[in-house]
């Protein structure tokens, strides 16, 4: 767990300087990883990574700034730190790159699959889906087992906007998380073929949204940005309000919740992109287990008026094992090579009516949701 405060660049090098070591590991597992799944070397990966810098800047100054300070206090380059926040980006370019001009979606092997953006399972829990009448937002977060140990818990107090509390892979500036302004954002990756002309990565359009002081402007930003890769965004607001925006490189796609409740998994669950129409397949397929099993689970909770029994629901409904290991709780499976193998990294479950903010040490089922240090409603103006 981490705080960091002052202008971009301040922040940057006290998170560079303080994570120094959990920078390391994560640039040595995906320098790994590069080489396992496409045979990159890691000064092919980050000469790869610049050409978002260009991106970057024009996007948001600010967090490319706070990434120079990264890579300062960590004692690395801004490439590295890009690499890390576009490694998502990197890994799609190099699975259709890959796959070649006369393979479809639907032609992708297992392999080509294991290397898809992350998995994750978010919810929104408010109105009558609450017994307890707070307003709820989480996920699951799946992803590769092997970066386990880079995961971080960041505060972020900056100056004009917002304090955010998120969980991020080390040197990454934006992944999913909750702001002062009462607004939660939890992620998942699509997947899906579009054009290669280069848009943001999501860690800058996460942070982005996670800066935002109403949902109106979070909002804006997911539809007037042109990310690079598709991702879902599920965004909560302590008022009682969220939506479900699909967003892609192309046109985007967006649910509301039912009775109070909003689960969203890995595949497009409110429309399917005209540039996949004809060929799409869910790169998770287990996506289309996992949210029926959440949904199911996460109904229990209209039956209580306790916030810790809530919790409780919560965590028991994040912890089912259906399809295991590819469940909900998704735990490592050992048929496959280390450096590919996918767990559930941490459960989150943010109360955003009280500002209390849990995650787990781990997979929901072996662990219990701690509280972080930090109110989301502490500090500065969060009106």
């Amino acid at each position: 767990m981490l705080e960091i405060s002052g202008t971009p660049l301040e922040r940057g090098r006290q998170y560079g300087e303080a994570a120094r070591g959990r920078i390391a590991a994560s640039v040595d597992y995906y320098a790994e990883a590069f080489g396992a799944s496409s045979g990159l070397t890691w000064g092919q990966v980050t000469a790869r990574a610049e050409a978002w810098l260009g991106p970057a800047a024009d996007f948001a100054p600010d967090l490319l700034d706070e990434m120079h300070g990264i890579a300062q206090g960590a004692g690395l380059g801004v490439a590295d730190i890009m690499a890390l926040n576009a490694r998502g980006e990197i890994i799609y370019d190099s699975t259709f790159a890959a796959m070649g001009t006369k393979r479809s979606e639907s032609d992708m092997t297992d392999a080509d699959h294991e290397d898809a953006p992350d998995g994750c399972t978010s919810f929104a829990l408010l109105g009558p889906a609450a017994g307890d009448g707070h307003v709820y937002a989480g996920q699951n977060w799946d992803w590769r087992y092997g970066v386990r140990d880079t995961v971080m818990l960041l505060r972020i107090v900056q100056p004009g906007r917002p304090t955010v509390i998120m969980q991020v892979e080390a040197g990454q500036i934006g992944r999913q998380g909750a702001n002062s302004a009462g607004i939660a954002l939890n992620a998942n990756g699509l997947g899906g073929r579009f054009d290669h002309a280069v848009g943001v990565p999501q860690t800058l359009v996460r942070r982005r949204v996670l800066d935002s002081p109403d949902p109106a402007r979070a909002l804006d930003v997911l539809f007037r940005t042109r990310a690079h890769i598709a991702s879902n965004a599920l965004l909560t607001h302590r008022s009682g309000f969220a939506i479900d925006v699909e967003t892609t490189p192309g046109p985007n796609g967006w649910m509301y919740p039912v009775d109070g409740l909003l689960v969203h998994g890995n595949h497009y669950q409110a429309f399917v992109p005209p540039q996949l129409a004809h060929t799409y397949r869910p790169s998770a397929p287990d996506s289309l287990l996992r949210v029926p099993r959440a949904e199911a689970g996460l109904r229990r909770c209209r039956e209580t008026a306790d916030p810790a029994e809530t919790r409780k629901f919560i965590r028991e409904a994040m912890s089912d094992h259906l399809g295991h290991p590819e469940s909900l709780c998704t735990h490592p499976d050992p048929d496959r090579p280390e450096v590919r193998r996918w767990a559930t990294l941490l459960s989150s479950c943010v109360d955003l009516t009280t500002g209390e903010y849990r995650v787990t040490a781990g997979s929901p089922c072996e662990n219990e949701y701690r509280l972080a240090p930090w109110n989301l409603y502490d500090g500065p103006s969060h009106d």
